[in-house]
């Protein structure tokens, strides 16, 4: 498999506020070193990372900093990050939107790109129109453009509106169109920004399937930004996640995400005596939440197949004598919120008794086998008293990520599947049907 794309120590640097060096005599000198002779910006500084979060002092920040990496003909990369991270900023350096401060970029082959909502159309032409210049653009003939034309325009769901100029479609028709022609017109490289979002859920999913027909069928290769991580996961196989501006991981594409999801999580510490948003008596109040291996040592992750604790601590805020608890649970949610799964002591018929002399108490969920697959997790915590009063309730308590591990001990890794749950199972063969 050859390679398709490299970036070998790209950086792109911006000035703040200016785009001249502020006089006519370094501006002729940038041009003639850069565009003429191919060196590199005489006025070129050093200067911060691009945290757009934190102010600072110099006037000139790295959009991108020492970007190294390559992907393979075919492959389907997933870029990943915060906004501000660089990933639009990559893209445009690919499809020779700008180019590089410092680094080379090398591409095989012809590049379709849909950056932004109509990227390459011209408002006063045609849909059509577009079309056939978006092709001429890339290389192509008109009559290799005439042949895929009723394709394009049958993908894209504008049959009624192609000979109606661009500049009075909506948005979403812009981008369906924009997708079609990217798509459609046989790029060797697909490079695709957030557009997809602005498209309605049915062109979304059309979308991605057409990607990975592209991908697979077609054996071309695919860059493609989003947040959704649904999408990046149904269509990537392999992923690079971005943070001001450098890499900071890449892999395979479950990885990617989970250390992504492992980073943006906003839940600040597992400590949430503090919390104001929960709900109950406040008797007991949920002090903490900590995840224990078997040997009572504490750990940040589990791996599937995994056995683990999760300990959980109670806050005597005035619980007496005569107050008993009736139902004790803990939920766990997957990113979307939906819960996967729920412990609870009165599925198990167990008792749970606190003094009202013990100022705070320990309580142990033991899960014999992590059936979760790979992912972010959240916790939830219910807690009533014997009369089915909510004595404390709380969303969000705390993150659990799950890895990939052996969860059948064969020494197949088991990463990311369908669901969010492995089934404990076994296969026999049956000689005789008797």
């Amino acid at each position: 498999m050859s390679t398709a794309i490299v970036f070998d120590h790209v950086g792109k640097q911006y000035r703040l506020g200016l785009v001249s060096t502020k006089t006519l005599s370094h501006d002729l000198n940038r041009w003639w070193q850069t565009s003429v002779l191919g060196k590199e910006d005489p006025y070129l500084k050093i200067s911060e990372t691009n945290d757009r979060s934190v102010a600072g002092s110099s006037e000139y920040v790295w959009a991108l900093k020492d970007i190294d990496f390559k992907v393979e003909q075919g492959d389907v990369v997933g870029i990943i990050g915060k906004n501000g991270a660089g990933k639009s900023t990559l893209l445009k350096l690919l499809s020779k939107v700008t180019g590089p401060t410092v680094g080379t970029i090398r591409a095989r082959g012809r590049i379709g790109s849909l950056l932004e909502v109509g990227t390459g159309f011209h408002p006063e032409m045609t849909g059509r129109e577009n079309i056939y210049m978006n092709g001429a653009i890339m290389g192509m003939t008109k009559n290799d453009v005439t042949r895929k034309l009723d394709e394009i325009v049958a993908f894209s769901g504008c049959e009624r509106y192609i000979d109606t100029p661009v500049k009075r479609y909506s948005s979403g028709m812009t981008v369906r169109l924009g997708f079609a022609v990217a798509a459609h017109l046989e790029p060797e490289i697909l490079v695709v920004d957030e557009v997809l979002a602005v498209g309605d859920a049915e062109f979304q999913k059309k979308a991605i399937g057409k990607m990975q027909d592209v991908s697979r069928g077609g054996g071309r290769t695919v860059l493609f930004v989003s947040h959704n991580m649904a999408s990046i996961r149904a269509l990537c196989n392999n992923g690079i996640l971005l943070e001001n501006g450098s890499i900071k991981y890449t892999g395979d594409i479950e990885s990617v995400v989970l250390e992504y999801q492992r980073t943006n999580q906003q839940y600040v510490t597992n400590r949430i005596e503090d919390r104001q948003d929960r709900k109950g008596t406040g008797k007991l109040k949920l002090s903490n939440v900590i995840f224990r291996g078997m040997d009572n040592n504490i750990i940040d992750r589990v791996s599937i197949g995994d056995a683990f604790k999760v300990s959980i601590y109670l806050k005597n805020c005035g619980w007496t004598r005569d107050d008993q608890i009736a139902e004790l649970s803990i939920g766990i949610n997957d990113e979307y919120g939906q819960r996967n799964l729920v412990m609870n002591n009165q599925f198990l018929g167990k008792e749970i008794h606190i003094s009202e002399k013990e100022d705070e108490k320990r309580i142990d969920f033991i899960i014999p086998r992590c059936q979760l697959t790979m992912g972010a997790y959240t916790l939830a915590f219910y807690l009533s008293d014997k009369f089915n009063n909510i004595v404390d309730w709380i969303d969000n308590i705390c993150t659990l990520y799950v890895e990939a591990g052996d969860f059948f001990g064969t020494g197949k890794i088991h990463r990311k599947g369908l669901g969010h749950f492995i089934a404990d199972y076994e296969i026999q063969e049956i000689d005789s049907v008797v």
